[in-house]
């Protein structure tokens, strides 16, 4: 099933070039109609069942002629103008994968079904990284585990759901949406959710995928573990990754653990110091407990990773019987991109690979 996108712009040279991008690149997804007069393009718009019309905002519209089931929004020059007389707005002159994600984006809220993703299959492996000790750099080994991935030509998406975290401090792209229109997204229980977070993925040069950061740090707040639970849900569903990457907090409450059942790996992060194997081995012992009371397996799931190790302050710890999957040592005089980039070429990672 396609999106039906009809286009009414004044310039016909545009309309020629964008018409010719989608078609070469999107052209599985949108079947296009293009107009240059208003009263061609609204004679179709119920014929035709349009899905999204966009509009040069030079013209004068009627919004009651636009079919309530079609989402609308104006073309516009100028880039960060959000709204054009009431309507949303699109610039023009931006990259055509950026007004595609508009155009789902629009479609999203007014589509009951969408059949475009492939749903099914064996869904994405689903690793978790986060640290009992806190300061291992858990986030770093999570955004290098992800460009490993992706340099292996696997489809992998990097979620931060840290409370003050960002996936912006390991990797940049162009994009209108972030993980707050994600998390409105799920508190509005949106039926198209896997097409609104298709909408709002960006990615980077090295071909992770990733949701920019929150718009401000308190609306993380808001996301709740089921909430959580039913993203990382949806994002399995869709097809599109082979590994989803989940850098948390570290929590082992009971309503997070619902988040733990989905992982095929939990990575605990520990630098070898004395403080983070002690917070370790407790938090550990408190998931084993957990894991009698509830009669579930989590302690399984669990391998350790170790950075920023010295051998001569660090110790691995061999009182515990979990996998060692393999560490790093603390680099120093290096930038944060420089440490990513050390790290994303090691072999560990490969072992998680060979276990999925």
């Amino acid at each position: 099933m396609k999106i039906r996108l009809a286009i009414l712009e004044t310039d016909q040279g545009y309309l020629n070039r964008i018409i010719s991008v989608f078609n070469t690149k999107y052209s599985d997804k949108l079947e296009i109609y293009s107009f240059t007069e208003l009263s061609a393009a609204c004679s179709v718009l119920n014929s035709e069942k349009i899905d999204v019309f966009i509009a040069n905002d030079s013209f004068e519209m009627n919004l009651s002629d636009i079919p309530k089931r079609c989402g609308f929004a104006y073309f516009v020059d100028l880039a960060g103008v959000d709204a054009v007389k009431g309507q949303k707005a699109i610039c023009k002159f931006q990259k055509a994968e950026l007004i595609y994600k508009q155009i789902l984006s629009i479609y999203s809220e007014k589509a009951e079904d969408y059949l475009g993703i492939k749903q099914g299959g064996k869904g994405a492996d689903c690793i978790l990284f986060h640290s009992p000790g806190g300061g291992t750099g858990a986030s770093s080994m999570a955004a290098a585990c992800a460009i490993y991935f992706a340099s292996k030509q696997k489809k992998v998406l990097y979620l931060n759901l840290e409370t003050f975290g960002s996936a912006d401090s390991f990797f940049t792209a162009e994009g209108r949406f972030d993980i707050s229109d994600v998390i409105y997204a799920l508190k509005t229980k949106k039926a198209n959710l896997i097409l609104k977070l298709e909408s709002c993925v960006r990615q980077s040069p090295q071909g992770v995928n990733f949701y920019s950061k929150a718009k401000i740090a308190l609306d993380m707040l808001e996301l709740k573990s089921e909430e959580a639970s039913r993203l990382i849900v949806e994002l399995n569903a869709s097809g599109l990754y082979d590994y989803i990457i989940i850098d948390g907090d570290f929590r082992i409450d009971r309503d997070y653990l619902q988040v733990y059942r989905q992982m095929q790996s939990v990575i605990w992060v520990s630098d070898g110091s004395e403080i983070s194997n002690e917070k370790t081995r407790r938090a550990y012992q408190a998931l084993s407990v957990m894991e009698k009371n509830l009669d579930v397996s989590l302690t399984g799931r669990i391998a350790f990773m170790y950075n920023k190790f010295s051998n001569k302050t660090g110790k691995t710890m061999e009182d515990i019987d979990v996998k060692n999957i393999g560490g790093a040592p603390k680099y120093e005089h290096l930038s944060s991109a420089q440490v990513i980039a050390r790290l994303s070429v090691m072999d560990m990672f490969e072992k998680l690979m060979q276990q999925g």
